[in-house]
């Protein structure tokens, strides 16, 4: 994995951030100190692909982009072809839901439940956490199984909100074939 960095006419491809730091060290004006160096480094160790964008001042920047380019003419070469190519990360967690692994999963979700307000002829969302150990062939059939026994409660009001499969308020964690220290439904 390369860097591509850009400060207006000055550019570079570096392959450590020790490299990215000895060139931006040598443009006038730039400032290097531990915390951008440390941000730098998790950039470059990160997945994520998208450039990214470092303030020296008021409406100025440079720039930096995960390439797999080895010098700067190869880049300019093959432009957008060759920038980074990481799995996007939406994609990596729906992988991750669909990757079939037959067992136990305890899954928990977080919705927003239609709750009547007593005395009135209102309602209220209040934030619900459901947890539940299902047998299922992948994490979204246990979030899909959840869901479907949610809707199906008559406690539970139609109007309740429920998470996406892909967002932060589900979480699963795979327990095996026969999950130890735990009571399953006959």
């Amino acid at each position: 994995m390369n860097l591509y960095i850009r400060y207006f006419d000055e550019e570079c491809i570096v392959s450590s951030v020790q490299e990215a730091f000895d060139f931006l060290s040598s443009i006038p004006g730039i400032i290097v100190d531990d915390y951008f160096m440390n941000d730098l480094k998790q950039y470059m160790e990160s997945p994520m692909p998208y450039p990214k964008r470092y303030k020296v001042r008021p409406r100025v920047y440079f720039i930096v982009i995960k390439t797999m380019a080895q010098t700067l003419a190869e880049f300019k070469e093959n432009g957008a072809r060759q920038a980074m190519t990481v799995e996007n990360p939406k994609d990596a967690v729906i992988n991750r839901l669909t990757e079939e692994q037959i067992g136990w999963y305890e899954g928990e979700i977080l919705f927003k439940r239609v709750i009547a307000i007593p005395g009135t002829n209102k309602f209220q969302y209040k934030d619900t956490t459901f947890k539940a150990r299902v047998k299922a062939h992948s994490p979204m059939e246990c979030y899909t199984r959840i869901i479907d026994h949610l809707r199906a409660r008559r406690d539970v009001d139609p109007r309740s909100q429920f998470p996406s499969s892909k967002g932060r308020n589900f979480r699963y964690q795979y327990l095996g074939l026969k999950p130890e220290n735990a009571e399953m439904p006959a």
